[in-house]
């Protein structure tokens, strides 16, 4: 190294960050990441840990999330990080969740997609945990790879820490930002290049910008469980038929809006908040469930006990669950765009950045996006 060696400031430890953070130091920065907290305990860590390519259109977003799995799995191989490429299964009990399913499957296969078309006694035989009573058939999916976030996201600052030389600053509030400096307060650190990477939280340092974006925020509840029985493994992260209606990804199936239209008259309190059910479940064989969607500026603190009644009664109508036991239940909140944008990169500053917006998808979309960004730099 060399002491002209340029430097940068990332703003949040979450994923946004770590990947930005990374992509810098690749890019051959010198990079301090500073946290306001004393590890990570946002967004980030507060959800499946799914790696969800398949919720992703052709082409950028497909790509990118292909490029950021890569990413986690070189990762996860250096540390060795549990990961797991179990794929994921959209199940039908209806004649038009299976309709839907046929003709992305068509459009899947025909992009080059893994997919594959599986009846009703294939799921049965291949996977443990899914109810078979109503059940058609179900889209498996290749591409989808799961993580525990909590473990994943630490890991990731301490691999960044140890393999790129990354340094940390944990429990210091960024107060203020101009181009080349930041202040904590009364103290100050200098570089060439800062990037804004705090979920909804860059709202208090460019309010101005925040408000200016078609921009609001999204608050889910989620829910753990965990299981008597000796080494049970879904073998697949399993969603229902509420699910096809929440990824752009599946807008290309013609039957859609039929689909829509009767969850609409039959189930619309669970589009009212905004409810879709998937599993998924982590090394130690807990299973994470969720999800709902509030959207708003200020939220209620407390989670609410029907949303989760209202998840679990769904759950129940793809999945067994006799054994599970309630062990957590949360919410998160992140930021999301509201005019169908899927990212937020700006410069409100000279050599500062605001990378941020990726409404949910984080965990399948921050190494890919990070990377695109600090190539603009």
């Amino acid at each position: 190294m060399t002491n002209n060696q340029p430097s940068a400031i990332v703003v949040g430890a979450g994923i946004v960050g770590l990947a930005t953070a990374r992509a810098l130091s690749l890019k051959g920065f010198k990079v301090t990441i500073i946290e306001r907290t004393e590890q990570a305990v946002g967004a980030s860590i507060r959800n499946f840990g799914m790696l969800w390519p398949i919720g992703q259109p052709d082409g950028l977003l497909y790509n990118r999330a292909l490029r950021s799995k890569a990413i986690w799995k070189d990762i996860a191989d250096s540390v060795g990080l549990w990961y797991d490429e179990v794929g994921s299964l959209h199940v039908a009990h209806h004649q038009d969740e299976w309709q839907v399913l046929q003709e992305l499957y068509e459009d899947f296969k025909q992009n080059g997609r893994p997919v594959i078309l599986l009846d009703k006694n294939k799921i049965l035989e291949t996977y443990s945990g899914v109810n078979g009573h109503g059940l058609i058939g179900g889209l498996y999916s290749g591409t989808e790879m799961i993580v525990d976030p909590r473990v994943a996201i630490a890991t990731v600052a301490k691999y960044l820490e140890e393999y790129l030389d990354v340094q940390f600053v944990w429990g210091k509030a960024v107060t203020n930002v101009i181009s080349g400096k930041v202040w904590m307060g009364n103290e100050t650190l200098e570089a060439d290049v800062v990037c804004i990477c705090s979920g909804a939280d860059f709202e208090t340092l460019y309010p101005q910008q925040f408000q200016q974006l078609a921009i609001t925020k999204c608050k889910l509840q989620m829910m753990r469980f965990a299981t008597n029985t000796p080494n049970n493994r879904m073998g697949v992260s399993l969603c229902g038929g509420l699910s096809l209606i929440h990824y752009n990804s599946f807008k290309v199936a013609a039957s859609l809006p039929q689909l829509k239209a009767r969850y609409e008259a039959e189930m619309s309190d669970y589009l009212r908040w905004g409810i879709h059910v998937m599993v998924s479940q982590n090394d130690r064989g807990e299973l994470t469930v969720g999800d709902s969607h509030e959207y708003g500026l200020t939220f209620d603190p407390f989670d609410k006990t029907f949303i989760n009644g209202m998840v679990m009664h769904y759950l129940n109508e793809f999945a067994v669950t006799d054994d599970w036991q309630l062990i957590q239940s949360w919410h998160g909140i992140y930021p999301k765009m509201t005019n169908g944008d899927t990212n937020v990169f700006l410069q409100p500053d000279k050599d500062v950045y605001i990378i941020n917006g990726l409404g949910g998808a984080g965990m399948t979309l921050s190494f890919g996006f990070a990377e695109e960004c600090v190539n603009t730099i």
